[in-house]
């Protein structure tokens, strides 16, 4: 058997509708983790559909609560070929986001796949659970075409709060740390940059949200009679704003601004462009931060938006100065941000600028993550899509957006390889969300083949890309 032979299993898997069974399936448990009910359907998902085929192909599974009350539980899953072998983590999450049923397009339904043209409708078809279904039929082929055996160790944990936060995640993965201790982190989740364009990314930009609020006094006042003499909250805030951020969206907070890109990171997305694909908006070129491409602001910088701003009565405004005004911001950053800081570096800016009376409230955020695109791992996957796809595929650094891969890059201390299954487009948390036929078929290939390489000898027939040289933390399954 040989590299081919698994891809072609891969193949055969979408091609023979059993992926689209498979896919049926699970995306009929209406994993909706923001629902305060769902904790049952949300362990059905494991227990149900997961474990059994897991089980099937040779892993040990058990079901971990979830240490915060009132959240999904998690799936840990393993099989151990080898102590000499490589060992690779993967992760994944069975919730989804609210059905919305009402809001779909009519003859469309978020509990089943319904399939027009090259779309595959329904509720978790993106996210995610068609990106781990690419991946466990992936896995499925490799066995198939190695006569049973992976040819390396791998360790699985599917959450079922990723919607919601991932509550728990971070608390799992230290109490679990030597039981996950892997060598590296495969994953799938988030979209390609383009449909057409297989695509890899090494992490995550972080996010913050924060509140900024004015409260001048009790109650409004007639515009009339007390204009030009009391401060409008509205106007207070929007410029305090102004002072943070200018016209064109440059950070103007000197302690939120990241470091410079580093060199690799450049390298990487020299020859990416962000935007241009159908559905999608105009890019505006001049917009953020002086003298960086759009791809770098978007994947080598910081950004700080504006979500939601609120004085006076918008739906029916009267002519009086309204007492208070508030703000619902939002940084983005990479790695080397000082994020932790925000709230003090928010409050000493304001001050400074004249804006004592604007009050900073800090109310999540999460870690960026990236790793080295020089990184032996990275090079070697790298190399395995090219071989698949023939073509290089693109690199970014880190997700424009945030996933929880702190907990795999810190807590547990390891390269973390995504590769996306999904695309701009795919209507990710709104109704009509949906999975590209295409993109689920070449993912296929994709991953038989990098799960393939992972097995790989030395000097085995077809197989020039072995994982076994690359840089290794663990021994069977153990850290050193």
């Amino acid at each position: 058997m040989t590299r081919d032979t698994a891809i072609q299993l891969a193949t055969r898997h979408y091609d023979s509708g059993a992926f689209l069974d498979d896919l049926q399936r699970r995306v009929a448990y209406r994993t909706e983790s923001q629902e305060a009910d769902s904790g049952e359907r949300l362990a059905a998902y494991l227990n149900e559909e997961l474990t059994p085929t897991l089980n099937a192909w040779g892993f040990n599974c058990r079901i971990v609560a979830n240490p915060v009350a009132g959240v999904g539980p998690f799936l840990v899953a393993h099989r151990h070929e080898g102590d000499d072998l490589p060992t690779v983590l993967s992760y994944g999450h069975g919730d989804v986001v609210r059905g919305y049923d009402a809001q779909w397009s009519e003859g469309l339904s978020p509990w089943r796949v319904t399939v027009d043209g090259d779309r595959w409708y329904g509720r978790g078809t993106a996210d995610n659970k068609g990106q781990h279904s690419i991946n466990l039929a992936a896995l499925k082929a490799v066995l198939d075409a190695r006569d049973g055996k992976l040819g390396f160790n791998l360790k699985l944990l599917i959450e079922t709060g990723e919607e919601v936060g991932s509550p728990g995640l971070f608390a799992v993965c230290e109490q679990l740390r030597d039981e996950l201790a892997a060598d590296v982190l495969i994953a799938s989740d988030g979209p390609r940059l383009a449909a057409d364009r297989p695509t890899m990314f090494l992490g995550s930009r972080g996010v913050i949200n924060f509140r900024l609020d004015v409260k001048l006094r009790d109650g409004a006042h007639h515009s009339g009679n007390w204009g030009g003499l009391l401060r409008n909250p509205g106007i207070v805030l929007a410029n305090a704003i102004a002072t943070m951020v200018d016209a064109n969206g440059k950070i103007l907070v000197e302690g939120l601004r990241p470091p410079a890109i580093p060199d690799a990171v450049v390298r990487a997305l020299a020859d990416i462009t962000v935007g241009g694909n159908p559905g999608e908006p105009d890019v505006d070129a001049d917009y953020g931060e002086p003298g960086l491409t759009p791809t770098q602001r978007v994947f080598g910088w910081n950004n700080v938006e504006v979500l939601a701003f609120r004085t006076g009565n918008p739906e029916k405004p009267v002519n009086a100065i309204p007492p208070s005004a508030y703000a619902h911001m939002q940084m983005r950053f990479v790695v080397g941000t000082n994020w932790k800081n925000l709230q003090q570096i928010v409050r000493r800016h304001l001050d400074a600028h004249g804006f004592p009376m604007v009050d900073v409230e800090v109310e999540r955020g999460m870690p960026a993550t990236r790793v080295d695109p020089d990184n032996p791992w990275v090079q070697w996957a790298l190399r395995s899509l090219e071989q698949t796809t023939g073509a290089r595929p693109v690199l970014l650094p880190n997700l424009g957006g945030t996933l929880p891969n702190d907990v795999f890059a810190d807590v547990l201390g390891m390269p973390t390889l995504w590769v996306p299954h999904s695309y701009p487009g795919c209507s990710q948390h709104a109704p009509d969300e949906h999975l590209l036929g295409s993109v689920a078929s070449e993912g296929l290939r994709i991953m038989a083949g990098l799960f393939w390489d992972l097995g790989a000898r030395e000097g085995d027939a077809g197989d020039g890309n072995p994982a076994r040289h690359l840089p290794r933390k663990t021994t069977g399954g153990r850290s050193r």
